[in-house]
């Protein structure tokens, strides 16, 4: 198994919308923000080649929104994917399958272009499976108020239309050494990747914990839908990640790629944090 980190795209998350009822005076001490509350955020694709097969987790924003959108988003850094995938000796397409965590538009929408001529949405991967949650697409299917603005049916349709949009179950060993579990706080029927790695388990956390600095339990973003589904769930999960040594990747965080926990006095807490390459070269 080979295994790589890429960089979608870099933007900025207003510090309310990132920790939600967690005061500024609080959060600010575990991750900067800028003179007008922003933090910045990053999102990272996994990409893991094993078994034959060459798999993208998430895709990005894309490019297929106006700049007004863009901009709203803070996003100063595009089209980091393709050379990404460049740069480790992909094409697009050499990708046979692309699993997302969810179908908000900052993980989906780069799985999809925009046709100039014809104004058309098309799969970007034409070789590639596409994969999430049955409890997620109809989700995204039949969007609540709260997530209406994070669902675009030119991200999701192109996808059905190949016949090739596929659903993980809870909890499945898809592949040998790769599984994963359902949390439903962030979004229903969000899937989180576990990979087994060099004698560790590999957790892309996506938007279940977004960064380090969401590792406290009150610490939840307020566009989670069931925040407090997601406290829950994460108790639980920290749990057994401190128990077992899980290595945690986070998808979002701009400052730290990856972490170990350990319980304390206060709950769970960071043990040790490294960047992905640190963790490639062990054992190498």
């Amino acid at each position: 198994m080979e295994i790589s980190l890429l960089v979608a795209d870099r933007w900025k998350m207003d510090g309310g919308v990132a920790f939600g009822v967690v005061p500024k005076s609080l959060w600010s001490k575990n991750y900067p923000t800028d003179e007008n509350n922003m933090n910045d955020i990053v999102t990272r694709c996994l990409l893991v080649r094993t078994c034959g097969r060459v798999i993208l987790f998430d895709a990005g924003m894309g490019n297929k929104r106006d700049p007004k959108y863009y901009a709203y988003r803070f996003r100063h850094e595009q089209d980091l994917l393709s050379r990404a995938l460049t740069l480790q000796g992909f094409s697009n397409d050499a990708i046979t399958d692309v699993v997302f965590t969810h179908l908000h538009d900052d993980h989906v929408g780069g799985a999809t272009y925009r046709d100039l001529a014809s104004g058309e949405s098309f799969p970007l991967f034409k070789n590639a499976s596409y994969w999430c949650t049955k409890e997620q697409w109809d989700w995204a299917m039949n969007p609540n108020k709260r997530e209406g603005a994070a669902y675009f049916q030119d991200n999701l349709q192109p996808l059905l239309k190949t016949g090739r949009l596929k659903f993980i179950q809870e909890q499945e060993d898809w592949l040998p050494g790769i599984s994963f579990r359902v949390m439903n706080g962030h979004t229903m029927g969000q899937l989180i990747p576990i990979v087994d790695f060099k004698n560790k388990k590999l957790v892309f956390v996506a938007d279940f914990i977004p960064t380090t600095a969401h590792i406290p339990i009150p610490y939840v973003p307020s566009v989670d839908v069931q925040p407090l589904v997601t406290m829950s769930e994460k108790e639980q999960f920290l749990d057994e990640a401190a128990d077992n040594e899980y290595v945690l990747v986070f998808q979002h965080d701009a400052y730290i790629e990856c972490c170990t926990v350990q319980r304390s006095e206060k709950g769970v807490s960071i043990k040790s944090t490294f960047a992905f390459g640190e963790l490639i070269k062990k054992g190498n």
